[in-house]
């Protein structure tokens, strides 16, 4: 099977595609046809680590649409022809407060999506929603899995709160930004780029601001009860600075630098929530889903690219060009 494959050199370099052993099928395994995979910052991430030249050949990616192609006799939840995406997590099953031991996320260390088939366990793939194409389903599991648990089981995000999305353009706040606005929130972003301000407003964004001015002058001192924060260093400060008082930040990432220094006493008057977040479960995947469904949202999706544009893809997402979502058409 073709695959785009990291192995030998040091970064994007090393990316190229190859010919792959196709995966066999266990009892419990299902054999998915991958029509479409999304590219994230994960992948990103774990092609420009991955620096030994002895590490052994990888197939990255941890998203996937595709048709149900082979079944493990003991497989009962999928069918031969079941259109289905694969779920990006490994091992945790259940919504709880940490992910639990032994976690995982497809595409490093085991092989991942960016290939002509993918094989897992059948607890791993779930129904693709009916409303979706492919490559919108594609790109759909990982960030906006990220987004909700963000919003919804950290966050506890409810109707008629005021959420703040800092750095709006990327898979998992665009993906905020509709989850927020469908459950009834006032929803303020910012960024650096004119561009993605205006297209955050027409996807429902209420206040657009940039992200280099001075927030509490922009907002005339309106102060907010939730803020995603996944800038780090850049815009901490400036986080700490418009949450109300009693108010949370939930923070899954980080673009600039992991460092950030607060005033502690500061903080601990203001009675602020931190609280860290990682993707989420597979009971959180499906109520995800639903959510999808029953309010008929679809991706934000940028554009998609062939396998043979991989380096193109991946260069295009290490320099932010994509507001909302990119994969690969892989059939």
């Amino acid at each position: 099977m073709k695959a785009i494959v990291h192995k030998g050199k040091d970064g994007l370099e090393g990316l190229s595609i190859q010919d792959m052993k196709a995966p066999s099928v266990s009892s419990n395994e299902v054999k998915v046809k991958v029509k479409a995979a999304g590219l994230n910052r994960r992948d990103l991430a774990v092609v420009t680590k991955r620096h030994k030249a002895e590490d052994p050949a990888l197939i990255p990616g941890s998203d996937a649409a595709g048709i149900v192609e082979e079944v493990g006799e003991d497989v009962t939840r999928f069918s031969v022809g079941d259109e289905v995406i694969v779920n990006p997590g490994l091992g945790w099953k259940e919504r709880s407060e940490a992910p639990p031991e032994g976690f995982e996320i497809v595409g490093l260390p085991y092989h991942g999506t960016f290939a002509e088939y993918y094989t897992c366990t059948e607890d791993h793939v779930e129904k693709k929603p009916d409303h979706l194409s492919f490559e919108e389903a594609a790109v759909l599991p990982l960030a906006a899995l990220t987004a909700y648990r963000a919003l919804f089981s950290r966050g506890d995000l409810s109707e008629g709160q005021t959420v703040m999305l800092p750095g709006i353009g990327s898979g998992v706040l665009t993906y905020a930004l509709l989850f927020a606005k469908a459950r009834g929130a006032r929803v303020i972003v910012t960024s650096r780029s004119e561009e993605k301000l205006n297209k955050a407003l027409e996807l429902g964004a209420d206040v657009a601001i940039s992200t280099s001015s001075d927030w509490t002058e922009e907002l005339e001192g309106e102060q907010v009860d939730l803020l995603l924060e996944s800038i780090g260093q850049a815009t901490f400060e400036k986080s700490l600075g418009i949450i109300r008082k009693g108010g949370t930040i939930v923070t899954f990432g980080a673009t600039t630098e992991d460092q950030v220094s607060i005033n502690i006493r500061s903080f601990f008057y203001g009675q602020y929530k931190l609280i860290g977040s990682t993707m989420g479960s597979a009971e959180e995947l499906r109520a995800m889903l639903a959510y999808v469904a029953e309010h008929d949202i679809k991706p934000q999706l940028d554009q998609m690219f062939r396998m043979d544009q991989y380096q193109e893809a991946f260069q295009y997402l290490q320099n932010s060009k994509n507001f909302g979502k990119i994969g690969f058409i892989i059939d």
